[in-house]
Formats: C-alpha cells, sequence, structure tokens
C-alpha cells in the first residue's frame, strides 16, 4: 500500500464499486415495485373484465411462480451487470494509476541518476498534462544542471591556468636566482613583483565575484559624484593610454545628483571599462566617456557611455562577454587580453548597486559599454 498505484487503484475501485452496489441496490428496488404495480394494475383490469376470480384480498394473486422467476432473472443480470462494470472499473483504475505513476517512476529513476552525477538524464514527454509540464520542467533541470556543471569544470580548469602561469613565471625565476643562473638584478626583481601583483589581483577579482554573486560582498555606500570618481579614474591610467597615444575625452553632465554606492566598488567598475576600452584601442586611437541623466522605466538613471574605436566585437560574442574567462578573441594572450575577469566583475558590481550594464558593437566600428546606476535605490538593493 506505499505504491501510488495501488492507493489510486484502490481508491478509484472503491468510489466504482460503491457506485455500483448502489445503483443495483436501487434498480432492484425499484424494479421490484415498479413490477409489483404493473401487476396489480394488470390484475384489476382483468378484474374489471370478469376475469378476476373473487377473493378478499387481491394482492395474494399479484406474484406467481412465473412473475417471481422473471424477477429473479432480472436480479441476477443486474448482479452479472455489476461485476462485469467493477472488472472493468478495477481494470480502468489500474490502468489510470499505471498512466500517473509511470512517468513519476521514470522521473524517480531519473533524479536518482542525477544524485549519481550522471546529469545527461531526459524523461519522454508522452502527455500534456501536469505530469508532462513536471517532465518538461524536469528535462530544462537537468539540462541547466548539465551547463553548469561543465562551466563549473571550465571555470576551475580556468582559475588553475591563469594561477599556474604568474606562480610558474615567480617560481623560475626564484629558482634560477637560487642556483645562481640567474642574477638578482632590478629588472629581475621589477618583472617578479609585477607577477606577484597579477596574481594578487586575479585572486582579489576572484573573491569579489564569488561573494558578489551571493550578495556576500561587503559594501560601503554613501553619497557620491559620479563625474568625480570618473575623472580620479582617467587621470589614474593616464600612463596606460599615454603609453599608446590614445586621447581620452570626457563629456560630463554638470547637473547630475549624487547617488547612493561604494565609491571603491564603482570606481573598480569604472576602472576594468577603461582598461579594456584603452586596451583594445589601437595606437593614437581615441576613447570617449559621456553621464547623461536619463529616465527609462519610470525611474531616474545616470548613464556613462564609454566609447572606442577599437576592433569590436563579433555579435555571437556579446551575450558571453560577461561570461567568467570568457575570451571572444581566442588568440590573444594573457598579458593583451588580461584574465577576463574584469567585465564579470564589472556586471556582478553594477547590478549589486541596483543597476545593469550593456554593450553594444560592430566589427571594425568600435565598442560602446552603456552603464546604467539609479539615483534612488530600491529597497532590495539597499538591504545588500
Amino acid at each position: 500500500m506505499n505504491s501510488i498505484t495501488y492507493r489510486i487503484t484502490g481508491l478509484m475501485f472503491l468510489a466504482v464499486a460503491l457506485t455500483v452496489f448502489l445503483l443495483i441496490y436501487l434498480m432492484n428496488l425499484q424494479m421490484t415495485e415498479q413490477f409489483t404495480e404493473y401487476l396489480i394494475v394488470q390484475q384489476m383490469e382483468a378484474g374489471q373484465h370478469g376475469m378476476m376470480r373473487h377473493t378478499t384480498n387481491p394482492m395474494v394473486m399479484v406474484m406467481g411462480s412465473l412473475e417471481e422467476t422473471f424477477l429473479a432473472s432480472v436480479h441476477q443480470s443486474l448482479i452479472w451487470v455489476g461485476m462485469a462494470v467493477l472488472v472493468a472499473g478495477l481494470a480502468a483504475s489500474y490502468a489510470l494509476a499505471r498512466s500517473i505513476t509511470i512517468p513519476l517512476r521514470n522521473l524517480s529513476t531519473a533524479a536518482e541518476q542525477i544524485e549519481q552525477g550522471n546529469f545527461d538524464q531526459k524523461v519522454p514527454i508522452e502527455t500534456k498534462d501536469e505530469v508532462g509540464h513536471l517532465a518538461a520542467i524536469f528535462n530544462r533541470m537537468a539540462e541547466t544542471l548539465t551547463i553548469n556543471t561543465n562551466l563549473r569544470r571550465q571555470f576551475l580548469a580556468n582559475i588553475a591556468h591563469e594561477l599556474r602561469t604568474p606562480l610558474a613565471i615567480i617560481q623560475g625565476h626564484l629558482e634560477g636566482m637560487v642556483d645562481g643562473v640567474i642574477d638578482p638584478s632590478k629588472e629581475q626583481l621589477a618583472s617578479l613583483h609585477e607577477e606577484a601583483i597579477r596574481l594578487n589581483r586575479l585572486i582579489t577579482d576572484l573573491r569579489d565575484l564569488s561573494l558578489a554573486e551571493v550578495r556576500q560582498l561587503a559594501m560601503e555606500k554613501s553619497r557620491i559624484d559620479i563625474n568625480q570618481i570618473i575623472s580620479r579614474s582617467v587621470y589614474m591610467l593616464k600612463p596606460l593610454s599615454d603609453e599608446k597615444d590614445i586621447s581620452v575625452s570626457c563629456s560630463l553632465a554638470q547637473d547630475l545628483p549624487e547617488i547612493e554606492a561604494d565609491a571603491d566598488r564603482i570606481s573598480q567598475v569604472f576602472y576594468n571599462i577603461f582598461v579594456n576600452a584603452i586596451r583594445y584601442s589601437p595606437i593614437k586611437g581615441s576613447v570617449k566617456i559621456i553621464t547623461e541623466k536619463s529616465e527609462e522605466a519610470g525611474r531616474s538613471w545616470i548613464k556613462i557611455s564609454v566609447a572606442d574605436k577599437g576592433p569590436g566585437i563579433d555579435q555571437e560574442d556579446i551575450p558571453y562577454l560577461f561570461d567568467h574567462f570568457y575570451r571572444g578573441d581566442k588568440s590573444r594572450d594573457r598579458k593583451s587580453g588580461g584574465s577576463g575577469l574584469g567585465l564579470a566583475v564589472v556586471k556582478q558590481l553594477v547590478e549589486i548597486h541596483g543597476g545593469k550594464v550593456t554593450v553594444s558593437s560592430e566589427l571594425g566600428e568600435g565598442s560602446v559599454f552603456e552603464i546604467l546606476l539609479p539615483v534612488e535605490l530600491e529597497e532590495a538593493s539597499k538591504q545588500v
């Protein structure tokens, strides 16, 4: 009785049995009463024509042996029909229960396989009812688990690769210095220091990204001036832009209201975006930064646009641009292309502040990154 099949079959059969028994009882009772009334009427009509014998109680002649035999045969027929209906009801109940429990059993088997790590499970969808809808949801869940598992494995592999490269460089140089093969010159120490900085930045990005994704990143929000933070970021990156002779022009709206945000995290957003724009701009290229106030979806926003004249981004790569370690150009190295975490960090930090970031680009025409930050935070964002 722990099986749903037996319980559904039992309940359905009980309902059918009660219905059949009640119908047989009522039909037998009705048949007896109606047949008796019919005989009385017939005998009364016969008496009126002088055919009924003289008796003090006419009801004695109502039911004869032939009538009793006929009535008994009718009762027996009803019983046989009732038994046939019960058998058919039992079969129908079992078939109905099986039609419900077999898909559920398939779901259970597939769930057990997923529990064991076999995510490539699919449940056949044979109906469009609630069970079929549940099977469709299960299949989508299995596909999502497969994708997430593959992404996690790729993520771990990318982390291992990105960490191994600077560690291998540092280890190789130090071993060379210990063995006396490499002189501990100022240039060598500067190279080691650069790799250590890169390694520390990678670890910091990974930590911030993991905390931001679960909304556990510590935030110290205050009223900030977006234009001031942008100007400071552009000034800090001036050596990088001067190295490629790139002109950075700013068109900053002067009537922008202050917003409530974490100044350090917003600076990190602009830093990553500006570095990305400078990195992919050609020598003697240009980067243009524009701020303005915007109204969208009934709310006030501050929109920051960063346009470059780089090679642009393929339309197939844009949906994945903010994924971990994603590189549209697979041929570029770490130094020219970064670790692939910068834009992922940007997306998480902007969303934590209740904003959104988008990109539009065409190959050979450059790219435009747009960041929208709300002037007033919603309650959900204030609680982060």
